[in-house]
Parts: C-alpha cells; structure tokens; sequence
C-alpha cells in the first residue's frame, strides 16, 4: 500500500495539482490585497463612504448600532449587509483576475506569435536563361557580319 501511495504522489497529474494550489492561494492574497486595499478604497471614495457591512436587522429583541454589538450581544441578526459585500467583493476580484487572465493571454500570444516570412527575394534570371541570351546575341552578331 506504501509503494501505491508513493506511485500516486509521484504522478505528474498529483504534483501539478499542489503547485496549482500553492500558486492559486499566493495568487488569491494579490489579488485579495488590490480588491482591498485598491479598489475598495476607490469605490468608498466614489459612493461616499458607505459601508453594506453594517447592514442588518435582529431577528430578536434589541436595538444594536453596528453589527458588531449585536454579535457581542450574541443576539440574531439577518446580516444581508456583508452579504452583499461579499457579492461585491466577488465581483471585483472575478473583474480583477478577468483583466489579468486577459492582459496575460495578450503577452502570451505576442511571445508565441511568429513573425511572418520574409517575402522571397526576386529570381533573377536562371544559367541557362543567360546562356540562351548570350547564343541569340552571337547570333544576331554573326547575322550583322554577314
């Protein structure tokens, strides 16, 4: 069962897999950190500041100012504002990889894109074009002399 094991991590299929991975969770903190740190601040900055995070209703008794007091208070709450940030958020990042993934497909195809032939160079004319050339001169030569 050990030597099956070691057969199955070995495959080509099973190590690609794990870097996808590794590199998708390094990717996945870039990205995270321009939605974040980048966009976000942005879209605030545009929409004036409003944050859905704070969007909620108690589904109890209570009256709580943020949602991180009704939290604390441990009561219930319907909290569709991080919802909605959260969608918001999925969108940016979706937008975000989408214009990577292109701009990457753009340089890839750029770097593989092979540069046309060259035209070819015009034919002069061949050995025996010359030769036939140079006999119907001696020809015409011989004629005049005659």
């Amino acid at each position: 069962m050990l030597k099956e094991f070691k057969a199955f991590i070995a495959r080509g299929n099973v190590m690609d897999m794990a870097v996808g991975i590794i590199i998708g969770a390094a990717f996945t903190a870039i990205v995270k950190s321009m939605v974040d740190d980048l966009i976000n601040p942005i879209i605030g900055l545009v929409i004036g500041g409003f944050d859905f995070t704070n969007l909620f209703v108690v589904l109890g008794s209570g009256d709580y100012a943020t949602l991180a007091e009704a939290n604390e208070a441990g009561a219930a709450v319907f909290a569709y504002g991080s919802f909605l940030m959260a969608v918001l958020n999925f969108l940016i990042i979706a937008w975000v990889v989408f214009v990577l993934v292109r701009y990457v497909n753009k340089v890839r195809d750029l770097a593989d894109r092979k540069d046309p032939p060259p035209p070819p160079a015009p034919k002069g004319p061949s050995e025996l074009d010359v030769l036939m050339e140079i006999r119907d001169a001696l020809k015409k030569q011989a004629g005049l002399a005659k």
